[in-house]
């Protein structure tokens, strides 16, 4: 047996044709996503009159779950499956996601008259689970297969491209799909789940096949001794982390910046279709609009900030975030004045805020971990977007039943709260990250962070 530190040598040479394949991998994810969380949602909402908090209960289920992530990525990092490392589970994961689209349209067919059919619904629970749990199994494994692809100076450019490359097949896939499917019709939402089925699950599939070399069971890495013995302190890592105030802040800032940011998620298109009457070619590029932005200014804020320190970003990611407000305010006058021509230009400002806070928003996350236990930090990072995530979508839907189902309010009212309470709680999450001293922590991790340094960031 050899030393787990020797896996590299199973990844083939990194190059810009790997880096570009491995990329591909996310045409299918973005169609995935697509037509569960923007299309379907918005056929179980707007044209069935389902209320949103058990569509959106359903949508945030793979977000709840995302501890999964941290044990699939654990186990691909400590168990091979079939003679891969990676591999195996990434293909494991998007099996079950192919396998769930059926279930989906099937559950369509079963609730479009009869909201109520209780095989209808198992069968929309079973889809989300099995799409849910696949995500989480196969995406962690995904990167970290596309980390080892790369050599130590290149990793971090490897990541960024992928994650980059997801956002804009967001855009790409919810503009085809919302031209393929102007209106309703349960025929084209069938075509649409065979087309994600054949294409997403060639490119999962066509991404990564021969990145890994496949290694006989004799010759697979195991744990040394010092490794095995080292799991049971992560228990008291994790402790040891949360005793810190500036970590706990730090938790607390992502999970309100996230929760504030994604409570429009299961509600965007159903927001278009029930305040304004709108299309669902035109309310399906909802998203697409906002994440276009989000590309733009990510690229030109890595652009213009790559030489910032990122122990300096704090002030970056702030001013994503007050964008972000902005653009959900006018998303919110446009609901409550009824001012149709203001969704584009509310959905770009929000966009473009996001990619900033994104931008800035990544670097503190590297920042706020020590080198010793990066991955746990990493780990806890993950899950405070994740849960919150998955939170934030389904208060969303919850909001909009109580306000326009149990109280009664027009929907642009309900809409304009909804936008309203997302902006304060992305300006709460500014006065939070404030209160950080990012810099100090840098500093005791072990952080080589010079005076000049310093003095800038306390200066920002």
């Amino acid at each position: 047996m050899t030393s787990i530190s020797q896996h590299t040598q199973v990844i083939k040479p990194f190059n810009n044709w790997r880096l570009l394949r491995l990329s591909s991998f996310q045409i299918g994810s973005a169609m995935g996503d697509i037509l569960v969380t923007s299309i379907w949602n918005r056929v179980m909402i707007s044209n069935f009159g389902i209320p949103a908090t058990p569509v959106g209960l359903l949508i945030a289920l793979r977000y709840l779950l995302s501890p999964l992530s941290l044990w699939a990525g654990y186990r691909s990092d400590t168990r091979w499956l079939f003679g891969y490392r990676r591999t195996s589970y990434i293909w494991l994961g998007r099996g079950l996601m192919v396998l769930s689209l059926p279930l989906l349209g099937f559950s369509l067919m079963r609730l479009d008259g009869a909201t109520t059919d209780t095989v209808g619904w198992l069968m929309a629970l079973a889809s989300s689970l099995m799409y849910g749990i696949g995500t989480l199994i196969s995406g962690s494994p995904f990167l970290a297969l596309v980390r080892d692809s790369a050599p130590p100076e290149k990793q971090g450019l490897a990541i960024s491209a992928a994650e980059t490359m997801l956002i804009i097949f967001f855009a790409i896939v919810g503009i085809g799909f919302s031209l393929w499917m102007e209106v309703y019709s349960p025929q084209v939402f069938w075509e649409m789940v065979i087309a994600t089925m054949v294409i997403g699950g060639f490119f999962w599939f066509f991404a990564i096949v021969g990145t890994e070399k496949r290694v006989k069971k004799r010759d697979q890495p195991v744990e040394s001794k010092t490794e095995k013995e080292s799991q049971p302190q992560f228990v008291d890592i994790l402790k040891k982390i949360w005793a810190d105030p500036r970590t706990r802040l730090f938790f607390f800032f992502l999970a309100l910046a996230t929760m504030s940011a994604w409570a429009q998620d299961a509600i965007l298109e159903p927001f278009g279709a029930e305040t304004f009457d709108l299309p669902v070619s035109r309310t399906t590029r909802f998203n697409s609009y906002w994440q276009a932005a989000t590309v733009v200014t990510l690229l030109l804020s890595t652009y213009l900030w790559r030489k910032r320190p990122p122990e300096r970003q704090a002030t970056i990611a702030n001013w994503g975030l007050g964008s972000m407000a902005l653009g959900l305010f006018l998303l919110g006058l446009a609901a409550l004045l009824g001012q149709v021509h203001l969704i584009e230009l509310s959905l770009l400002i929000f966009g473009g805020g996001f990619g900033v806070y994104t931008f800035g928003g990544l670097s503190l996350m590297a920042v706020m971990a020590s080198d010793a236990e990066a991955g746990a930090y990493l780990g806890l990072w993950s899950i405070a977007i994740l849960v919150s995530k998955g939170v934030g979508t389904f208060l969303g839907g919850v909001t909009r039943d109580i306000l326009l189902l149990g109280m009664g309010l027009p929907p642009g009212t309900t809409y304009a709260v909804i936008f309203g309470l997302e902006a304060l709680g992305l300006v709460g999450a500014i006065l939070i990250l404030l209160r950080i001293d990012v810099v100090g922590f840098a500093k005791d991790v072990g952080r080589v962070v010079d005076r000049t340094d310093v003095q800038m960031a306390l200066s920002d």
